[in-house]
């Protein structure tokens, strides 16, 4: 029997930023660049003694630092809940942590699970992508060969010889599913001509093959698989612009600014016809555990960020042969 209940609000929020550093277990590349660590922003949000937590990457595409958000976040009032936030900042990782750290802070003082709170139903383990780093054919077939148990593999692209990369890949993991992600990295020529073979070798979706400015020329061109919108998605608002180009959008509580606005994202989208992945930036379990709520009954989730550290904070969500599992109340929510 859920204990959830509602508990009067004080109104005087404290809030907090933190900067913490993960390392990497190994060199992560995409289209645009190479890291070796995870920077992540860590907001606490207390009241009447109680405090919630939630977590943020700054992603530099769409303009973010560290210390940008750490502003956003500082110019915030005292007097705050979550429906003033979503007027007070921006679809953004600002917004996202503050969103999450209020979720959160509102679980423990009423004595529930944010899924409860939210009037979801109970959430279960989801199987997740793990992602392959852009490298060289070679390296990327032996990426592939270690982690060839894995249901489902996700390919970054967007450079070179992506088809080498992509056949090296389909020959280290022959029974994994396949979904790629060039990361606005091709052309439209590019796209024309990879597509077919996308197709041959299985692959379930392409994420976001052009840049999100120079992706209207995809109404008109064939898509042998689908194709899912990533930088060009970060909330509601972005969803009468994809419609006849996108088979599918990712989800990204970074992009979209919370949880509060990704499950409303979700619902939105599906009633436009459009499947729906959940994605992650490369952060903690901490930074998955809402994005866990938004995934359930997801067409693809990958949210595998926390298998790409070299270590996980406390209290890290379970991944096994069923998936990423829903986080425990020592974590979050």
């Amino acid at each position: 029997m859920s204990i959830c209940g509602k508990m009067k609000r004080e109104g005087l929020v404290r809030i907090t930023v933190t900067q913490e550093r993960f390392a990497l277990a190994q060199v992560f590349a995409i289209s645009r660049g190479a890291r070796t660590e995870a920077r992540v922003l860590v907001v606490h949000v207390s009241e009447g003694g109680v405090t919630g937590r939630g977590e943020c990457v700054p992603y530099a595409r769409y303009g973010e630092t560290p210390e940008s958000v750490a502003a956003q976040i500082a110019g915030l009032p005292e007097v705050l809940d979550r429906a003033a936030l979503q007027e007070l900042l921006p679809a953004g990782a600002a917004r996202n942590a503050v969103d999450c750290a209020l979720w959160d802070l509102e679980a423990r003082r009423a004595g529930c699970r944010v899924w409860e709170l939210a009037g979801l139903p109970a959430p279960g383990p989801e199987i997740t992508a793990y992602t392959l780093s852009l490298d060289t054919p070679q390296a990327m077939a032996a990426q592939a060969a270690r982690h060839a148990h894995r249901p489902l593999l996700k390919v970054k692209l967007g450079a070179q010889d992506d088809m080498a990369r992509l056949e090296a890949v389909r020959r280290g993991a022959p029974g994994a599913r396949l979904i790629v992600d060039a990361n606005e990295g091709w052309s439209a020529e590019i796209y024309a001509d990879l597509a077919p073979h996308l197709a041959r070798l299985g692959v379930a979706l392409v994420e976001q093959p052009l840049p999100a400015g120079e992706d209207e020329v995809l109404r008109g061109m064939a898509r042998p698989v689908p194709v899912c919108a990533d930088e060009s998605c970060h909330d509601r608002a972005s969803l009468a612009r994809l419609r006849g180009k996108y088979d599918m959008v990712n989800i990204k509580l970074d992009k979209a600014g919370g949880l509060t606005e990704a499950l409303g994202l979700r619902d939105a989208a599906r009633a436009a016809g459009l499947r729906v992945m959940v994605g992650c930036m490369v952060g903690t379990s901490l930074a998955m555990a809402p994005a866990v709520l938004v995934a359930q009954g997801a067409a693809v989730t990958d949210l595998d960020g926390p298998l790409l550290l070299a270590e996980d904070r406390a209290h890290g969500l379970r991944y096994d042969a069923a998936g990423v599992h829903p986080s425990d109340a020592a974590l979050w929510g």
